[in-house]
Parts: structure tokens; C-alpha cells; sequence
């Protein structure tokens, strides 16, 4: 491995299956893999709906979907622009998000550091800035000094903050997401509680590796601290509130560097891939995710990439976690299976919430369990707002059942 850009990786199920994977796509879409225009969407609010449609409809293969996020993103800062020059501030916002939504989902096929992806990472942020100038509560960019680089990231206050200090959650998105998609438009669920966020690329993560920031084992077991020593700059923050919270790989990742800096106050993660060495992700999912880790990681040789991600385990760091830790995941989870999460649960020793939906794969969605059970976003919030709160709980099992009913049981 090189210390730049190694340049773009190339695997042999890419060039394999690649004729596969355009036809599925051409049979369902963008969300082939996973609800990506959902979570993508999610955030942006109602409005955005329209954009994600046309989405779908225009995105038939593989590399339609660049061009047609590029195309809906300049339609969006277009208009960003337009309000802003009519002084229709309000507006102005709102389309700005959007556009940078829109801008990031554009990078996502993009695997390496090109003057392409370069592009639509300054567009990115661009439009977060005018957002954040626009915004109904404080953003501001974060640079958060990680040995001799910096992480970017987005530190938000609660709505309507007006001094004192606040809780913080660190929000580690996925592989396939970004930190501007972490906290929506409106009515934010960590903002709602009074909690600030902390929304970074960590490691490997999307601006990242354009920085030459890329995911090692030793980076991430750094990154929780890195993060909370700039926290403990802020006037804004109670620094002994701090949570740290993760999504799909982002689950991984959070685990990571929560169990590396004991003053974080509690870990939640949902949709797990905490698999020892990803096989399942790597070498049975879409070979979308290998070739878009080994950029993360700034691997281009095939069998390079497959020898250091033996190393990809939370053995050794799970059993060090000393707070209350949140998982919730799919029974049916295709991408990190079951009995490797139960393996990591029964490892931590702290208190813990295991949340098990019933017949879900890995986005927790679209089964009776997650429709009638508890809905997840809501209960990782509340969660965590009871641990930053020194709530006390008791170490569970929960398994909800395709009725909604929760059934639950102790762990040890």
C-alpha cells in the first residue's frame, strides 16, 4: 500500500459479475442492494421525495448513477441560488441541503480520489456551507486533528441553543453514507432531545480518503479520542456527556473507537457489521462493497486488501468497552450474519441493549417487526438520551416479533 492515492481498485467479482449487476440493477433499481434513496432521502424531508423518484426511474445500470445525482444536484443548487437572490432564505436552505445530499450520493460510486469525485466533494461542500449559513439551528465545519491530518466534520447545536452546556453524540455514518446526510433537515432526532452532534467522516470515509485519511485498525482505535479531545474545546459541550453512535459499517467503526476511549459515556450501533474479517460483505454481497472498501483503505491489489482485512475484528476491543452499549440488527441480516453480533455481545462485559428484529436483513425495514415494533431511530435516541442522562437499565435481550410484541429476556 502506497502512502497517496493508490488509485482505483479492481477485483475479480467486479470484472466477473459486472454484466450481473447492471441487470439487476435494470431490474430493481437503485435500491438493488439496499433502500439507499430511503436513507438518503430520509433527511431531506418531504420535498425531496420528487428527486428520488425520477431517481429511480433514470438509474437502469451501474453508471447511471453519478451522472443522474450530478444532474438532480445542480437542478437543486440552481434553485438554492435563486431563492438566495431573491431573499427567500428560507427556501434557499432548503434546496442547498438537498443539493448537497445530492452532490455526496454522486460520490458514492466513486472509487478513487479523481478529479470527478474531487468535483462533486467541493460542490458537497459548497452547498453545506450555504446551508449551515441558512440553517434553523448552529452548523459549523469541525476539523478534528487525527496525527498529522485533520477529519472533517459538522458540529451542530440543538435547536434553539442559547448558552450552557449540551450533550454530544459522534455520528459515524456507513460505507456507503456520508456525515452532511447524518443529522435531517428538520426535526433532527438528536436536536430534538437537546443533544448536539458531532457528524464526521472518520477514516476511509467519503472526504476522508480524498484528504489521504484511510481506514486502518490503529486509525479508528484513535478516533474517539481525537473526537472528544476537540469536544473538550467547546464551551457548548458537557464533556462528560458524550455519546458515540453508528451505522452499518459505521457499526463497526463506533465499536472500535468506543472501546478505545473509555471518557465516552455510551456506544450505540444498529444494522452491525461486526463480522471477524467480512467474508459475507466482502466476498458474497454485492462486489459493489469490496471494491468501495479497498478505496477506503487505499488498496488497489486484490490480494493486498484481503490480508489486511483479516484484521478488520473487534476481538481484542469489544471486551475493553466498560459502558453501556445499544445494537439493534436483523435476524436475517445478509450482509454481517446473526451469530457473529451474539459472539461480540456475549464478549462485552458493560451493560447492554441487544435488539433483534425479526425476519430483517441488514436495513432494519420493511418487515412486520420493524413496522409494529418499536421504530429504531426513535429508540436509539431515547436510549441514548437515558444513558447521557445516568439513566440506569438492565442488560437485555429484546426480540421483536413479526406482531410488534418485544420479547424479552436478561443477558448476562
Amino acid at each position: 500500500m502506497s502512502t497517496g492515492h493508490a488509485g482505483h481498485p479492481l477485483t475479480r467479482r467486479w470484472t466477473e459479475q459486472r454484466w450481473l449487476l447492471d441487470n439487476v440493477i435494470q431490474a430493481n433499481g437503485l435500491d438493488w442492494d439496499q433502500p439507499r434513496s430511503v436513507y438518503l432521502s430520509s433527511p431531506c424531508g418531504m420535498e425531496a421525495n420528487a428527486d428520488f423518484a425520477a431517481l429511480r426511474l433514470r438509474i437502469r445500470k451501474y453508471a447511471d448513477a453519478s451522472p443522474a445525482f450530478e444532474a438532480v444536484a445542480k437542478r437543486r443548487q440552481a434553485k438554492a441560488e435563486a431563492a438566495e437572490e431573491a431573499g427567500q432564505l428560507a427556501t434557499a436552505r432548503e434546496n442547498y441541503f438537498m443539493a448537497a445530499t445530492h452532490w455526496g450520493a454522486a460520490q458514492w460510486p466513486i472509487d478513487e480520489a479523481s478529479e470527478l469525485n474531487l468535483r462533486y466533494n467541493a460542490s458537497k461542500r459548497q452547498c453545506y456551507l450555504k446551508y449551515a449559513e441558512y440553517a434553523d439551528h448552529k452548523v459549523e465545519p469541525a476539523w478534528i486533528s487525527l496525527g498529522d491530518h485533520k477529519l472533517p466534520a459538522w458540529l451542530h447545536l440543538p435547536y434553539g441553543y442559547s448558552g450552557g452546556k449540551v450533550p454530544v453524540v459522534i455520528s459515524v455514518p456507513g460505507m456507503d453514507s456520508f456525515k452532511e446526510s447524518g443529522v435531517s433537515l428538520y426535526g433532527d432526532r438528536w436536536l430534538n432531545r437537546g443533544i448536539a452532534v458531532l457528524a464526521i467522516d472518520g477514516p476511509g470515509q467519503y472526504e476522508s480518503p480524498l484528504l489521504g485519511i484511510y481506514v486502518t485498525m490503529e486509525a479508528w482505535a484513535a478516533t474517539g479520542r481525537a473526537c472528544v479531545d476537540y469536544l473538550n474545546t467547546r464551551p457548548e459541550i458537557d464533556a462528560t456527556r458524550i455519546g458515540i453512535s453508528g451505522t452499518s459499517f459505521g457499526s463497526f467503526f463506533t465499536t472500535i473507537a468506543g472501546a478505545n476511549e473509555p471518557r465516552i459515556k455510551a456506544i450505540a450501533v444498529n444494522a452491525p457489521c461486526l463480522e471477524p474479517g467480512c467474508h459475507t460483505i466482502f466476498e458474497e454481497a454485492s462486489p459493489t462493497f469490496k471494491m468501495r472498501f479497498m478505496f477506503m483503505a487505499n488498496y488497489t491489489d486484490e490480494a493486498a486488501f484481503d490480508r489486511f482485512a483479516q484484521k478488520l475484528s473487534w476481538r481484542g476491543h469489544a471486551e475493553k468497552i466498560s459502558v453501556p452499549y445499544f445494537c439493534a440488527t436483523g435476524e436475517a441480516d445478509e450482509l454481517s450474519p446473526l451469530r457473529h453480533v451474539e459472539e461480540m455481545i456475549a464478549a462485552i462485559r458493560a451493560p447492554k441493549q441487544f435488539v433483534i428484529y425479526q425476519d430483517s436483513r441488514h436495513a432494519i425495514g420493511n418487515v412486520p417487526s420493524a413496522s409494529l415494533g418499536p421504530f429504531l431511530p426513535t429508540l436509539i435516541a431515547d436510549w441514548m438520551l437515558a444513558r447521557l442522562n445516568d439513566q440506569p437499565m438492565q442488560s437485555e435481550r429484546w426480540f421483536v416479533d413479526a406482531t410488534g410484541r418485544i420479547n424479552r429476556t436478561s443477558l448476562p
